[in-house]
């Protein structure tokens, strides 16, 4: 029996996200190049008759309405840009509780995820949430806790994922847990991917920042997150966040008593030192991540920090990426 996806498609939604996960369950029915919904049907959700717009322009004619939940063995709710305006409603809010309520499963992509804790569906659960939106997530929901240090998360009903390409980890975890192993592996290799990520693999940037009261610190900070590999300057944040490099200087002290370019650099170094843990990459490699272009300049500021070299912290673990613990089709409760 095939299993039947709800896609409910949020005004904004990240297309990559979206169309990745979709891509994997379409491959599971691949037989001579003839994909197509086999193992996996689908339909596209949205609340407006004409359909929806992603974050990237390309719109989405909507194939159902808000209706029958109950009919769906996944709903799966699609988010992506948060700033254009308020895009969970009464209606799709009341749809995703009719869903819990017939025992369906949901799963968050992407924002998705937010969207689902601030529907009220994810109190007291896990949720897994990108880096990039994990203060913002911990801030406004704190009956929920925030999880952006692996890709996804399943938490009983409830299936959360960082997005973007870790979507189809997680669609080839479902098919695995559905169908079987070939089915996944063939999914995700036609999809370019050698194998299936766990869901406890780690995403490829850690939640660095620290709390912060002051509105352009945290915009700050936000910054330098995103800038790990190719820094700004302290100039360009400054103008960036509508403040003069010496405001900003002097609000850094007191929200986080040292200055910007000293938590900058500590930023990278920890993300430096988050990258050698895995046990993957070079000190070289893992320099010119970290937006240091010396790797003799950066292995003595790894150790004035951490009191060790680099090259320790990487000989450590590089056996530990083999061992992780993934997440069992078990644990979900749904597969059949």
């Amino acid at each position: 029996m095939a299993l039947r996806f709800g896609f409910v498609l949020l005004p904004h939604f990240t297309l990559t996200a979206f169309s990745t996960f979709v891509d994997a369950l379409r491959l599971a029915g691949d037989e001579g190049d003839q994909s197509r919904p086999v193992d996996c049907q689908w339909q596209f959700i949205t609340q407006d008759p004409v359909g929806v717009t992603a974050s990237c322009g390309v719109h989405m004619m909507r194939e159902s309405g808000l209706s029958k939940p109950e009919q769906y063995d996944y709903i799966v709710l699609c988010g992506g840009l948060l700033h254009r305006g308020e895009v969970m409603t009464d209606e799709v809010r009341a749809f995703l509780h009719a869903a819990d309520a017939a025992g369906v499963t949901l799963i968050g992509l992407c924002t998705g995820s937010l969207q689902l804790a601030k529907a009220g569906l994810m109190a007291g659960r896990r949720c897994c949430i990108s880096w990039f939106h994990y203060r913002e997530l911990a801030d406004e929901q704190p009956d929920v806790i925030p999880v952006a240090d692996q890709l996804f998360v399943v938490d009983g009903r409830r299936i959360t994922c960082a997005g973007g390409i870790a979507s189809a980890d997680l669609a080839g975890w479902l098919i695995e847990g559905h169908f079987g192993r070939a089915r996944a592996q063939k999914s995700l290799h036609i999809l370019g991917s050698d194998h299936a990520r766990a869901a406890s693999d780690p995403q490829p940037h850690p939640p660095l920042g620290v709390p912060a009261t002051n509105d352009r610190v945290r915009r700050a900070t936000l910054l330098m997150e995103q800038h790990l590999a190719s820094p700004l300057s302290i100039e360009e944040i400054a103008s960036r966040v509508n403040i003069s490099r010496r405001q900003l200087d002097r609000v850094f002290r007191q929200e986080l008593g040292q200055p910007p370019q000293v938590f900058y650099r500590a930023l990278r170094l920890e993300f430096a030192r988050h990258l050698l843990s895995q046990g993957k990459y070079t000190v070289t490699d893992v320099a010119m991540e970290c937006g240091f272009s010396d790797a003799a300049h950066f292995s003595r500021l790894f150790k004035d920090a951490f009191g060790h070299p680099p090259s320790l912290e990487s000989s450590a673990n590089s056996g530990e990426s083999s061992h992780r613990q993934s997440a069992t089709p078990a644990s979900s409760g749904k597969f059949h």
